[in-house]
C-alpha cells in the first residue's frame, strides 16, 4: 500500500507515554462502545485465548458482551460511577513522530479525506472528524476501560478509535495477516463504526438490541460488524480512485485478514464446531463478501447488511 505520501492527520491522542496506567476501578471496555457486540480485535483474542486454554470462546465472549451491554444499558454499579471516570482527560493531539504513529496518521487522514467528501456527497452529512487515541497495554474511555487484549474499537460515548499497535504484531505473528493495507484495513473498519454513528444506526441498534433476545443481539451485531467491514471497502475504493492507494497484494491482505478473523473460522480453531447463533462478526465468507460489496461499488447505500 502506497501511504508514505499521504499527509498526516493530527486528530491522534496518544496516551503511549502513560505505562499502560489506568486508575483503580476501570472495567473493560470493547466492542462498538455502546451498541453491543465486541470490537474487531476482542472476538479474535478470546477466541485465542479459548483455544491455548482449553476454555470455550463462547462463554470468554458471551461474558465480555453481557460486560458491554451492561454497561450500555446504564447497570453500573454505585462504586463503578464514584470511582471510574468516564473519559480520560482531554489530552493535546497531534501526529506522532514513530514509523508506526506516522502510519496510523497517514491512514487516519486519508479516511477524514475520503468521508469528508463522500458521506456529503452520497447522504447529504457533513463529515465530524473522530479522534483516534494510541495506548499500551490500558486506558479509559467514555464507554469504560480500555485494554489491549480486547482489540482496537471505536466508542459513540466520545466519539474516539481506541487502538494498542501490538494488535497489528498478534495479526501477524497468530493470524498469520498483517501488512499495510490490513492495518489499514482494521483502521477503517473502526471508522466504519463512527459512520454508523454518524448516520444515526448506532443508536437505533442499541435500543434494539436491549429488547431482544440474545440470540437475535448477535444476529444485529452481525450485522453492524459487517456493515463496518462494508464500510471499510467503500473507503478503499474512493481512496483508490483518488489518490491510487492499492497495490498489487493489497486486496488479497485484507481478504485474508477478513477470513481469519470470521466467527466461524476461529469458532472452529478453539472448539472444533461452528455455532452460528452465537455468531457477532458474521462468518469468514461474509466478511469478505461485504468487503468485496465496498470495494466493489464504492458506495455507502451498498452496504445495507439489514436489507439482506
Amino acid at each position: 500500500m502506497e501511504w508514505e505520501n499521504f499527509r498526516r492527520s493530527d486528530n491522534i491522542e496518544d496516551r503511549r507515554d502513560d505505562g499502560g496506567s489506568m486508575d483503580a476501578g476501570g472495567g473493560g471496555g470493547g466492542g462498538i462502545g455502546g451498541a453491543g457486540g465486541l470490537g474487531i480485535g476482542a472476538v479474535i483474542v478470546l477466541g485465542l485465548i479459548g483455544w491455548a486454554l482449553g476454555i470455550d470462546p463462547r462463554v470468554l465472549i458471551n461474558g465480555a458482551e453481557m460486560v458491554n451491554n451492561a454497561r450500555t444499558s446504564g447497570q453500573y454499579t454505585q462504586q463503578y460511577q464514584q470511582n471510574t471516570p468516564r473519559s480520560q482527560p482531554q489530552r493535546p493531539t497531534g501526529t506522532p513522530s514513530d514509523q508506526m504513529g506516522q502510519f496510523v496518521a497517514a491512514i487516519l487522514a486519508q479516511t477524514e479525506d475520503v468521508w469528508s467528501s463522500v458521506l456529503p456527497d452520497q447522504k447529504g452529512i457533513q463529515y465530524t472528524k473522530p479522534k483516534l487515541v494510541l495506548y499500551t497495554g490500558q486506558t479509559r474511555s467514555g464507554c469504560g476501560g480500555a485494554k489491549a487484549a480486547m482489540g482496537p474499537f471505536y466508542c459513540p460515548e466520545d466519539k474516539k478509535v481506541y487502538l494498542d499497535l501490538s494488535f497489528f504484531n498478534d495479526m501477524k505473528r497468530k493470524l498469520g495477516g498483517g501488512g499495510d493495507f490490513a492495518y489499514a484495513y482494521v483502521i477503517a473498519h473502526e471508522i466504519g463504526h463512527h459512520i454508523q454513528d454518524e448516520l444515526g444506526i448506532l443508536g437505533k441498534v442499541q435500543a434494539a438490541e436491549q429488547r431482544a433476545s440474545k440470540t437475535q443481539a448477535n444476529a444485529m451485531s452481525v450485522r453492524i460488524e459487517l456493515m463496518a467491514d462494508c464500510l471499510a471497502g467503500v473507503w478503499a475504493a474512493n481512496a483508490n480512485e483518488k489518490y491510487h492507494v492499492i497495490q498489487d497484494g493489497d486486496v488479497e491482505k485484507a481478504v485474508n485478514t477478513a477470513k481469519a478473523i470470521g466467527d466461524d473460522r476461529l469458532q472452529q480453531a478453539a472448539q472444533g464446531q461452528v455455532v452460528p447463533d452465537s455468531f457477532t462478526h458474521g462468518s469468514s465468507a461474509q466478511r469478505v463478501q461485504w468487503l468485496n460489496t465496498g470495494l466493489q461499488s464504492g458506495k455507502i447505500d451498498s452496504c445495507n447488511t439489514f436489507a439482506r
